[in-house]
This record gives C-alpha cells, sequence and structure tokens, in this order.
C-alpha cells in the first residue's frame, strides 16, 4: 500500500490511508463480517451479531504510518483484531462481550505533529491548536485535511465525542514491542502495564545573528547553534540525573537544521530549527523538565544573546493500563501456557488516550527485532499469532477471569 523504494508510507488522512481502510474493509465483507464507518471516519468491523451493539470491547490500532516506516507498526493491531472476529466466525462462537474491532486514522505525529489523532477525536479532548496543525507537505491544516475524508468538525470544534466512552467496555490494542527488552527476555508476547505520556514541540527556533566564521569573536557572536547545543547538553545532564535517582525519563531531538539555502560552512546562521520530544511515566517528572526547559532557555538567552521560540506544545498524559483488564490478559496467557510477562510502554499509543478518558484499556506487545519507524521492522509471525491468541482468549472467556 505504499510505493516507497524502502519501507511503507501511509500518511495519515491521505488517500493511501484511505485506500488501506477500503482494502480491510472489503476483506472483512467477503469473509461475511459486518462493517461500518464511526463519526471520525474509521473503520469498525464485527461479527454480523454484534453489529447492533451499544456496547462492546473494542479491539484495533491505528492504519497510518511514518514516512518509510516497517510492516507491522499500528496495522499488525488491526489484523490482530480481524483474525479474532475470523476465527470466531469459522468456529462458530461468540465473544463473552460484543467485540468490534477498529482501524483508525492518524496516529502517527510525523505529518501533523499532534499523535494519537483519532482517538483523540473520538474522546472529545483534540484541541483547536492540534487542528491547526499544517501538514508537513503540503501546509494545510489538520482540520482541512480531516474535512477531506468526511469528518464533520462541528462536534470536533466543540468538544464533544464522536464516541461515548460509556458504550467500550475496554479497549485493547496489540503493537511490536518498539524496544529490545521481549528480544532479551526471549519472550514472544507480553502484557503491558502503562505508557508513558509526553510534550512535544515540532519545531524550536534558536534565532540568533548572522555573521562571517572567521571575522567575528567569540565575545560578539549570537551563535544559534551553540545555544542549541549548550541546551541540548544540559537537557541531557538532567536526564542522567533523573535516571540515577531511579525516576523515568527519555529525551529526543530528531530534527535539527539550518536553512542550507542561505548557510554555509564560512557564516555564523542566523537561526536553527530543532525539535524536542520528552516522555515520562512521571506526571511531576514531565512538570519539572517543562518548568527546566523554560528556565534553561531564558538563561542561555542571556548568556549568549540569543532568542528562543519554542512554539506550542503538543502533550499526552502518561497512562495507566486497567489492572483488571491487565490481569486478565496475563491469566489468558496462562491457559495458553506461556509465562506472563507485564512490562510498561516507552512509545506512546492509542490506549493511552482512551486510558485517560476512562475506557479500562490494557495492550499486548509482541516481540520485534530492529525496533519500530523503519523499514527493519522483523516480528516473527509465529510471536504475532501468540499475541492474537492471548487476545482471543481473553475475548471468548474473559467473564470467568473476573
Amino acid at each position: 500500500m505504499s510505493p516507497d523504494k524502502a519501507g511503507v508510507s501511509r500518511p495519515a488522512f491521505s488517500r493511501v490511508e484511505t485506500a488501506t481502510l477500503e482494502f480491510l474493509e472489503g476483506a472483512a465483507q467477503q469473509a461475511g463480517l459486518a462493517t461500518t464507518y464511526d463519526r471520525g471516519q474509521n473503520l469498525l468491523m464485527s461479527l454480523p451479531e454484534d453489529a447492533e451493539a451499544e456496547q462492546f470491547v473494542l479491539v484495533g490500532s491505528h492504519v497510518d504510518s511514518v514516512p518509510m516506516g516497517g510492516n507491522f507498526d499500528g496495522l499488525a493491531g488491526v489484523l490482530a483484531g480481524l483474525m479474532c472476529l475470523l476465527r470466531a466466525r469459522r468456529q462458530g462462537l461468540r465473544f463473552a462481550r460484543p467485540v468490534k474491532v477498529i482501524a483508525m486514522r492518524g496516529e502517527e505525529s510525523a505529518w501533523f505533529g499532534p499523535c494519537y489523532i483519532a482517538s483523540k477525536t473520538l474522546m472529545g479532548v483534540l484541541g483547536a491548536d492540534e487542528r491547526a496543525a499544517p501538514h508537513k507537505g503540503d501546509g494545510r491544516s489538520l482540520e482541512a485535511h480531516m474535512a477531506d475524508v468526511g469528518i464533520d468538525l462541528a462536534p470536533v470544534r466543540d468538544g464533544q465525542p464522536l464516541m461515548q466512552v460509556q458504550q467500550i467496555l475496554e479497549y485493547i490494542e496489540l503493537h511490536i514491542e518498539q524496544g529490545p527488552l521481549l528480544i532479551g527476555k526471549d519472550m514472544p508476547a507480553a502484557i503491558v502495564s502503562g505508557i508513558r505520556g509526553n510534550f512535544r514541540h515540532k519545531a524550536v527556533q534558536c534565532i540568533g545573528e548572522a555573521g562571517h566564521s572567521g571575522a567575528v569573536p567569540r565575545a560578539f557572536r549570537k551563535d544559534p547553534v551553540l545555544a542549541m547545543a549548550d541546551l541540548l547538553s544540559r537537557l541531557d545532564e538532567a536526564w542522567l540525573s533523573i535516571l540515577q535517582q531511579g525516576d523515568d525519563l527519555v529525551l529526543t531531538s530528531g530534527v535539527v537544521h539550518t536553512d542550507s539555502e542561505s548557510n554555509a560552512m564560512s557564516r555564523i546562521p542566523d537561526r536553527v530549527e530543532f525539535s524536542l520530544d520528552i516522555r515520562s511515566q512521571d506526571p511531576a517528572i514531565l512538570t519539572g523538565m517543562r518548568r527546566m526547559l523554560s528556565e534553561e532557555m531564558a538563561q542561555i538567552a542571556r548568556e549568549r544573546k540569543v532568542l528562543f521560540e519554542p512554539g506550542s506544545a503538543n502533550e499526552t498524559a502518561p497512562a495507566l493500563m486497567d489492572p483488571k483488564v491487565v490481569a486478565k490478559l496475563a491469566h489468558a496467557m496462562e491457559r495458553l501456557g506461556i509465562e506472563p510477562m507485564i512490562m510498561a510502554s516507552g512509545g506512546g499509543h492509542d490506549a493511552a488516550v482512551f486510558a485517560n478518558a476512562g475506557v479500562p484499556s490494557a495492550m499486548v506487545f509482541v516481540r520485534n527485532r530492529n525496533g519500530s519507524h523503519n523499514p527493519d521492522e522483523a516480528m516473527e509471525i509465529d510471536d504475532f499469532l501468540v499475541g492474537m491468541s492471548i487476545i482471543y482468549e481473553h475475548l471468548v472467556h474473559e467473564i470467568g477471569d473476573a
């Protein structure tokens, strides 16, 4: 579903993303499943007898990807839910409670800056700044792209949920692990206990003053690149200190650049632009890092005679998975003869949005080599089937686990 030479690209709210949903819709209908679209234009699939259920367990993930990403991030979770439906239909079984599988649009932040767009829209928490975010390619707003796929934006602007929390008995999401823990433990799958929150600045600008690299002494320089390096160094020192105290934090600056059109090796640049992605499972740590970032920017600006313009931040609160649902999935692992493993998630997921909205939520991680968000994602199908079977076992028997 992608023309890329390396990996796959399914941009959020694009024709490729829509074509992916249509492909899944056709496959589900051909297998005798019921399909429909919710008010956020996400695909919903279910057994025919559960199509009109007013309350249901929601299983799924997102279908968009980062540019030149891997085969499994997001889409594996949708296919796991779809396979649960197909297995139940072929075996003539009913789930303990009605189940709907959701294939969501727009989870990745790569295209607009905001993340978890579909789930935030469903829960009524997609903010005005997020809706106004420009697309990295055409510059048009997220709102405009949402309207293009047929979403009625009036309730979204009013902060109205497009799916009521009371409808969702549980939200369960399968996802490839984005780190090396399951590889190191030689485990095919694990249950997720919590998801890091984050705050992200898509494009921090540090503005200085251009000059000749050989003619301007250090005392007279207003060098934005060195100011940025100073800031990142101080943040890195704070990161190490927080880890040494046994607390949780990760920090990334994934985009750094000066203007290649106007700058050269022999020119002090007048500005540099960079991103910041700061994550923790502890809300207090995130609050402290926001305060530190502001204070360090102000101090470095005075010392180096530059100006920092951080722009607005996209924020997501940390989320704990529901202990009862986590325990039920662990029991399902035991029934399948697998020793349960519980772990935290370093990456963010739609499950965080549902959990923070009050939906009992949980995740299943599947072993995956080479990380994620790259063409080298390497999930083994046997491991995927284990993860899917954990969810299926839970869906069929979960009342007895309570």
